[in-house]
């Protein structure tokens, strides 16, 4: 076997490891405003891909922008997307318990022209991106997020697609279904308590009423928060991590994607 010289071995080795540097998932914070409110959102984007790709825009669990929803981003990224988890509530609130998350949640879901002009705001960040193509992008939303960007859908907004996971599907405004211009992907525990299943069937209605392009996928033995694992192993609580139903929503969402983008990760 022949040996490479010492002196020959570092200079492969620096290429290598610089080579491998060169390609992952870059990420940064996003300052932004809606009105005179300051928002932070989280970018995520793979810098190995060149050029513009489609965008996905991620809106947060009740509890804000934390670790849960940057890894979303990440894991999109890493797909070949260009990902911007938004920021709902406002710099520096993040709520630390259920109360406080209750409270900020509420503020929107009272207010739905707010929920949407704010998730609209996030929107807008994407869509001027450089990396993005503007003619393809969807927004995924777990829980309170997921309620979000179906508000979003109702109002017109200009996506390809959206995605809820155990989001809420109720509306004060089922006749906006009509405005939805992309098709919509529901990812729900069958199980889940704050998702009882007449919430279910009107969702189904408003939707097949709208002429919209939807699906529901409802995953047997998951309740609420099925995709986070701090949500805990106890589904009698209506609120529980399930991995085969966070694996497979997850998948889901992928084949959604390749349906509604054509787009492949070089």
């Amino acid at each position: 076997m022949k040996v490479l010289p010492s002196f020959l071995i570092a200079p492969i080795v620096t290429l290598l490891l610089s080579t491998t540097a060169q390609a992952e998932v870059r990420t940064r914070t996003v300052e932004y405003k809606h009105g005179n409110t300051v928002l932070e959102g989280y970018l995520a984007y793979d810098d190995e891909i060149k050029g513009q790709r489609p965008g996905v825009m991620v809106v947060h669990e009740w509890t804000g922008v934390g670790p849960y929803v940057r890894q979303r981003a990440e894991q999109l990224a890493k797909l070949g997307y260009v990902a911007f988890a938004i920021d709902m509530y406002g710099k520096g609130i993040r709520p630390k318990n259920d109360q406080e998350a209750a409270a900020q949640a509420k503020i929107y879901r009272s207010d739905r022209k707010l929920m949407r002009d704010r998730a609209n705001a996030g929107l807008q960040v994407l869509q001027k991106n450089q990396l993005t193509d503007t003619k393809r992008i969807a927004a995924i939303g777990y829980c309170f997020g997921g309620g979000t960007v179906l508000e979003l859908a109702r109002s017109g907004a200009n996506l390809a697609g959206v995605v809820s996971f155990h989001g809420n599907l109720d509306t004060p405004n089922p006749g906006d279904a009509k405005n939805i211009k992309g098709k919509v992907l529901v990812l729900h525990g069958a199980n889940d308590p704050l998702v009882p299943p007449e919430q279910v069937l009107a969702f189904g209605e408003e939707m097949t009423q709208a002429e919209v392009d939807w699906q529901l996928v409802a995953y047997g033995d998951a309740v609420h928060s099925f995709t986070n694992p701090e949500a805990g192993n106890e589904p009698s609580k209506g609120v529980a991590y399930n991995q085969v139903a966070d694996r497979r929503s997850w998948q889901d969402m992928q084949q959604f994607f390749a349906e509604i983008f054509q787009f492949k990760k070089p």
